[in-house]
């Protein structure tokens, strides 16, 4: 049977990817407790909808950053996306292009910048932006990217280090042979793999606010800051010149213990105050978590590990499927919560469960 929504193609994934790739893409830290909390966080909200609305004329499109996209949903940076399946970034690419909505190139894809611009031309992309030791790596990355046409950054902020990732360690999961990384190739030279450990060895420490007016001073692109959980750094964020903010805690799998994005979220929009869009990611698994979201006041969703189980089972036409799917329950929610329009959500449509 066709895969129905985005829990079968997680289903589907776990048995086409061999242990550590799988391990790799679906595990967190620690005791993966924060991974867990990102997906229950949806539910303790609940939908209240209103009756006897106009909804015969229901769109999801909306604007993001001054991008017109089909749907308040974007494809979350993954990296290594050729592990899951051959097609790889090209291939999901490909798939929100014909989605109509945007997709975020991580820095340690398995793709070039300027690949993905020529799989999807004229399609909205975002760069994700890794400050590397050598800066001098992360200024070729980011001017390959403004030169493929790529229109935003967005730079990943709560890695420092890499979270301690133990499904990874037990299964000793290591970047197949033959499997090129761009950047880590610019790193260290062209032929040579390693763990995903090793890889992010190379990502600077002493990142700081410097970095993000540097980002985008010398691109002169919009910057979004990705790995914001607080309302002091959403507000120093935006004092530093970010665009916009993505509450995120890199799908748990970094610091374990965190809260999970959708409980960080409302905490950044009233510090943010309409100064700035807010995104969020993290445990996305429904139209209907995304218009939870939406009333808590984010302009869109980013999806990441969905994505990728659909990419892993059926490659880019996997992906083309999911977003297919995930667009028709935003739609179909939007309709039922009485509401025309991704923008026509509010506060007032959601409220805490019950105990």
């Amino acid at each position: 049977m066709e895969p129905l929504n985005a829990a079968d193609y997680e289903r589907l994934a776990a048995e086409r990817l061999d242990a550590g790739a799988h391990g790799y893409f679906a595990g967190g830290a620690g005791d993966e407790w924060t991974l867990a909390e990102n997906v229950a966080a949806f539910r303790r909200w609940t939908l209240r909808p209103r009756m006897l609305v106009d909804v015969s004329d229901v769109s999801t499109a909306t604007r993001v950053l001054g991008t017109d996209l089909s749907m308040p949903l974007l494809v979350a940076p993954v990296a290594f996306q050729r592990v899951a399946h051959p097609d790889g970034e090209v291939g999901t690419a490909r798939a929100a292009a014909a989605a109509g909505t945007l997709m975020c190139l991580s820095t340690v894809a398995t793709t070039s910048p300027a690949e993905v611009a020529e799989a999807a031309p004229g399609a909205p992309r975002w760069f994700q932006v890794y400050v590397f030791r050598d800066r001098g790596v992360t200024r070729a990355l980011v001017d390959q990217a403004a030169a493929a046409g790529f229109s935003a950054l967005v730079l990943t902020v709560d890695t420092p280090f890499l979270g301690r990732r133990e499904r990874d360690l037990r299964t000793g999961f290591t970047i197949p042979a033959g499997t090129r990384v761009p950047a880590w190739e610019a790193a260290v030279g062209p032929g040579r793999t390693g763990t995903p450990q090793e890889m992010f060895s190379l990502v600077a420490s002493d990142v700081s606010w410097r970095d993000v007016e540097r980002l985008a001073a010398d691109s002169g692109l919009p910057v979004l800051v990705k790995g914001v959980l607080t309302g002091d750094d959403a507000r120093l964020a935006l004092d530093h010149g970010a665009a916009g903010i993505v509450v995120s805690n890199h799908g748990g799998r970094q610091l374990d213990g965190v809260p999970a994005t959708l409980d960080a979220l409302p905490e950044v929009v009233e510090a943010v105050a309409g100064a700035a869009e807010v995104l969020m990611d993290g445990g996305v698994r429904r139209g209907t978590d995304v218009l939870k979201a939406l009333a808590l006041g984010a302009r869109a969703c980013l999806v990441g590990r969905p994505v990728l189980w659909a990419l892993a089972a059926g490659g880019g036409e996997g992906v083309r499927h999911l977003l297919g799917l995930l667009r028709a329950e935003v739609e179909l929610g939007l309709a039922l919560l009485g509401c025309a329009a991704p923008d026509d959500v509010t506060r007032a449509h959601v409220e805490r469960a019950a105990r």
